[in-house]
């Protein structure tokens, strides 16, 4: 269970700038370093937005099952000691996803990490998570517009200085001000989740760690290795042993289930 105080009740505000179709959640992780496949996650905390503009907030600190290394307990304040007596994400997964339900995603960098650690932990539990979902990156709209970081986007958009960054809670909540205010800024930015989707979101792969490209025609390339450019389904067609190859290797469970997928469209072909 999430710690007492980590459910928040549900807040108002106005709701002036961007048009949901279905819950956002906005979020951010902490984690034991940046490998997709084998790092694995520490904290967690969501901001699930209404279309009425009403607010939940979940927070959760979790055991990684592994040990965190200093140098990154060092940025995000978090150690072996803080996680002993905290649930493992598998344990977690269940109510999370529950909370999670049918909502698009928010965050900063989190088209790159954040969403694809986040599905690749739930694989790792045996959790059915709906990957099929739109997504608005801050920080993807703010390098386009004006390329540099969470805090000197803070700084940009809202005037504020971004105190404890590096915690969940700090990040989560300036990346949900930021997404806001990055709407009110720009003219061409559409209030809206479709808009927002198409402009900040990842379209052009298939997986997350982004090993398979989409073509012109929206067929599935190799975007890596001695293959890259060529279509997956005849590269499976013509050499068996390279899926082989890919599912004994480090590639995270999603790029997996990927090619898998495909892997099946080159037997049916």
């Amino acid at each position: 269970m999430p710690d007492v105080d980590s459910l928040g009740t549900t807040s108002i505000f106005v709701f002036v700038n961007i048009t949901l179709t279905k819950p956002l959640v906005v979020f951010d992780l902490e984690t034991t370093g940046v490998q997709i496949a084998t790092d694995r996650i520490v904290e967690i905390y969501c901001i699930k937005i209404q279309p009425d503009g009403s607010e939940e907030h979940l927070h959760q600190v979790l055991n990684p099952g592994i040990p965190i290394p200093p140098q990154v307990s060092a940025i995000h304040g978090i150690w072996d000691k803080d996680v002993v007596d905290k649930p493992s994400f598998a344990a977690f997964a269940k109510e999370l996803n529950t909370f999670l339900g049918d909502c698009d995603f928010g965050g900063f960098n989190s088209n790159r990490f954040d969403f694809p650690m986040l599905a690749e932990e739930f694989y790792r539990a045996g959790v059915s998570f709906d990957t099929n979902r739109k997504f608005i990156d801050a920080q993807r709209i703010f390098h386009k517009m004006e390329p540099r970081n969470l805090g000197a986007a803070y700084q940009k958009y809202c005037g504020k200085e971004l105190i404890n960054a590096h915690s969940a809670k700090a990040d989560t909540v300036a990346t949900w001000e930021i997404i806001k205010a990055q709407v009110e800024h720009y003219d061409e930015l559409e209030g809206h989740i479709d808009f927002l989707n198409s402009f900040s979101g990842e379209s052009e792969f298939f997986d997350f760690a982004r090993r398979i490209k989409r073509g012109e025609n929206g067929e599935a390339l190799f975007n890596f290795g001695k293959y890259k450019g060529q279509k997956v389904v005849d590269v499976f067609r013509e050499n068996r042993g390279y899926y082989d190859w890919m599912m004994k290797g480090d590639f995270p469970e999603n790029t997996k289930a990927v090619i898998t997928k495909l892997a099946l469209e080159s037997r049916n072909a």
